[in-house]
C-alpha cells in the first residue's frame, strides 16, 4: 500500500469514486488500469484559500516500486488485535472467566477483545438493553419519570449512547483503528473511518451497541442486564461479586468499566479499601444557539454546501480569576437533555442525531473544578460537590426535573457589551435576517424549564469565570453573548471526580490485583474512543495474564 498525502477537492466539485480515482491517477500519474484499489484515510477542511477538503489515501497499485522512486511513502501497516496475534482458544476458557462490570465504549470493547481472545467473558450491566432502554429515556424527556437504575448515565452503551456519539479524541493509539473497525462492522456509517471530527449520532449509535452485544455473545460472551454489583469480596486467588438480585460470581481478572456517574459503586470501592484519589474535573451550563449563526461564522458563504454540515466551534478561556471555561461536548443541530441518575438532582447534557439538522446548536460552558474546591479532603468529596450542584438545580426548578433556565440578559447583568448594530451588519453580508433568526429563537430542554436566578445554583466563582468567558466568545462567534441567548444548569458530569489507581503497565488496581479499573468513571479517558481503547488496553493486559497462566 501507497500513502498519498493532500488529494484535494473545492467544496464545489463533484465528489464520487469516478473524481477520487481521477485525483489520485493525476497526482501519482499512474494509468487506470495500475490502480487496484483504494481507501480515504484521513479528511480535513483546509481554509487557507477557499473551503477545500483535503484527503489521506491508501492505494494499491502494481506499480509500488515506481511510486516510491518518485518519493511517495509506503502507507503505515494497519493495526492488529492482540487476539489475532495471540489466540487462546477454548483451553481454560470457563475457568475463572473474566467479569466486565459495566457496558459503557470500554467495557464493551474490553468485553468484545476478551470474547474474540476466547475467554468467554460476563458482562454485568445495572442498566437496561438499549432497546428497551431507549424507551424508559425517552418517557424521562417527556414525563419527567426518572428511572435510577436506567437512565442517560446508566444502561448499555453508558452515556456516550445518549449523546452526539463523537469519536474525536487526543490520544493518538493504534487501537483506535480496531475500534472503529468495529463499529462499522456494527452498523456505523463507513465515513467514520476517515472524517476529522467523525460522530455517529444518537439514533444510530443505539443499534451500533446492540450489534457489539450480540457479537460478544456469538462470540462466546454472556451479557447480564438489570445486574447491578453491591458487593465485592476478595480472597487470595478470586474475586466474589455479588449482584442486587442475589447471584453472585467468581473470577480471578474483573474489569471495572463502571462510568463517571457511578457513585454508588464508588462508595462500595472505598469501604472496600480499593486505592482511590481525588480527581479534578469541570462543572457549568449548557447554552443555545441558532445553528445558521454558528454556520455563518464556520463557512461563510458556503454554508449550505450539502458536503459540510451543522458547524461546531471549540471555545476556551483563561479567567481573570485563574479558571479555565470551555466549550464541551459541543453538539451541532442538536437538543439539550434531562441527564439525571439520582432521584431529586437534576443533570443537563447535550445530543444530536446523525442528521444535525435541529435548529439548534447547543454546547457546554465548563469551568475547571479543583480538588481544593472540593466541601473536604474526603475521596468521594467531588461527587458531594456535584450533588450538592445537582440538587440546587432541581430545587431552582421547582422539580418534576424541569430545568432552571436564565438569559444571558440577566445572568450578565451590568458586565453586557452586545452591539447589536455590529451582530446585524455581520449577519447580512451573508443574507442572515439576524434579528428574524432571534425572533424564532427558543431552547429545546424537555420537559420543561422555569426561568430563574441561577445564582441559586451556581457558585459565585464559577459565574464570575463564565460571565467573563462569555463576553470573550461574543468577540469570536457574533451574537454569542446576545442578551436573549439562554443557559440551562447544571452539567456536572463532564468527567469522573474520583480516580481509581491503577498499575500503569499491567492496569491493574494497585490495591487488588485482579481487577482492573478502565475508562471514564476510573479517571482514565475522557469520550467514546479513548474510553473504548482504554477497555482494549485492559483486556490485552489480562489476554496476556490468562495465556501465560495456561501455558
Amino acid at each position: 500500500m501507497i500513502r498519498i498525502n493532500e488529494v484535494k477537492f473545492d467544496i464545489k466539485e463533484p465528489f464520487g469514486k469516478p473524481q477520487i480515482i481521477s485525483k489520485i491517477l493525476k497526482k501519482t500519474g499512474l494509468k487506470s488500469d495500475q490502480l487496484i484499489d483504494f481507501q480515504i484515510v484521513r479528511e480535513s477542511i483546509d481554509a487557507r484559500k477557499g473551503l477545500n477538503f483535503s484527503y489521506v489515501i491508501d492505494i494499491r497499485t502494481t506499480k509500488e516500486s515506481f511510486l516510491l522512486k518518485k518519493g511517495f511513502k509506503e502507507a503505515p501497516k494497519p493495526f492488529e488485535p492482540i487476539h489475532l496475534r495471540l489466540q487462546i482458544g477454548a483451553t481454560g476458557a470457563n475457568q475463572h472467566r473474566p467479569i466486565v462490570v459495566g457496558m459503557g465504549p470500554a467495557g464493551l470493547f474490553a468485553a468484545l477483545q476478551l470474547a474474540y481472545a476466547g475467554l468467554n467473558p460476563v458482562v454485568l450491566e445495572m442498566g437496561e438493553p438499549v432497546e428497551h432502554r431507549k424507551i424508559t429515556v425517552d418517557r424521562f424527556w417527556k414525563e419527567g419519570h426518572l428511572n435510577p437504575k436506567s437512565n442517560v448515565q446508566f444502561g448499555e452503551g453508558g452515556a456516550g449512547a445518549f449523546s452526539d456519539g463523537k469519536l474525536t479524541t487526543r490520544i493518538k493509539d493504534p487501537r483506535i483503528e480496531f475500534v472503529i473497525d468495529e463499529l462499522i462492522k456494527a452498523g456505523a456509517p463507513e465515513e467514520i473511518r476517515y472524517q476529522n471530527k467523525p460522530h455517529i449520532g444518537t439514533d444510530l449509535l443505539c443499534d451500533v451497541v446492540k450489534q457489539l452485544r450480540l457479537k460478544i455473545i456469538s462470540l462466546g460472551g454472556e451479557v447480564h442486564f438489570n445486574s447491578e454489583v453491591v458487593a465485592l469480596k476478595v480472597d487470595n486467588d478470586h474475586v466474589e461479586v455479588i449482584v442486587e438480585n442475589g447471584l453472585t460470581y467468581q473470577t480471578n481478572a474483573m474489569i471495572l468499566a463502571i462510568g463517571h456517574s457511578a457513585r454508588g459503586l464508588f462508595e462500595v470501592l472505598e469501604q472496600m479499601g480499593m486505592a482511590l484519589e481525588q480527581k479534578p474535573f469541570a462543572m457549568g451550563v449548557r447554552i443555545e444557539h441558532p445553528q445558521v449563526l454558528i454556520d455563518a461564522v464556520q463557512y461563510g458563504e458556503d454554508r449550505k454546501s450539502s458536503r459540510l454540515g451543522a458547524a461546531e466551534y471549540k471555545l476556551t478561556h483563561g479567567t481573570s480569576n485563574g479558571r479555565s471555561v470551555y466549550s464541551f461536548c459541543m453538539c451541532p443541530g442538536g437538543k439539550v437533555v434531562g441527564s439525571a441518575s439520582e432521584e431529586r438532582h437534576l443533570v443537563v447534557n447535550g445530543m444530536s442525531y446523525h442528521a444535525r439538522d435541529l435548529e439548534n446548536a447547543n454546547s457546554a460552558l465548563l469551568v475547571n473544578i479543583m480538588p481544593e474546591d472540593f466541601p473536604s479532603k474526603e475521596v468521594l468529596a467531588g461527587v458531594t460537590y456535584q450533588r450538592t450542584l445537582e440538587r440546587k438545580a432541581f430545587l431552582a426548578g421547582g422539580g418534576g426535573y424541569k430545568a432552571p433556565t436564565q438569559k444571558l440578559s440577566d445572568f450578565m447583568a451590568e458586565k453586557q457589551c452586545f452591539d447589536k448594530d455590529a451582530v446585524v451588519a455581520y449577519y447580512k453580508q451573508f443574507d442572515i435576517d439576524y434579528e428574524k433568526v432571534m425572533s424564532r429563537y427558543n431552547i429545546t430542554y424537555e420537559p420543561e424549564t422555569v426561568e430563574t436566578d441561577l445564582t441559586t445554583v451556581l457558585p459565585a466563582f464559577m459565574k464570575e469565570a463564565l460571565v467573563e468567558a462569555i463576553v470573550r466568545f461574543g468577540r469570536i462567534i457574533p451574537g454569542f453573548d446576545d442578551p436573549r441567548i439562554k443557559i440551562t444548569a447544571v452539567e456536572s458530569r463532564s468527567s469522573s471526580p474520583v480516580r481509581i489507581i491503577r498499575n500503569p503497565e499491567q492496569y491493574h488496581s494497585i490495591s487488588h490485583e485482579m481487577i482492573y479499573p478502565c475508562g471514564e468513571g476510573a479517571g482514565y479517558a475522557g469520550g467514546i474512543t479513548s474510553s473504548a481503547v482504554d477497555g482494549v488496553k485492559v483486556a490485552e493486559a489480562i489476554i496476556m495474564k490468562k495465556k501465560v497462566q495456561i501455558v
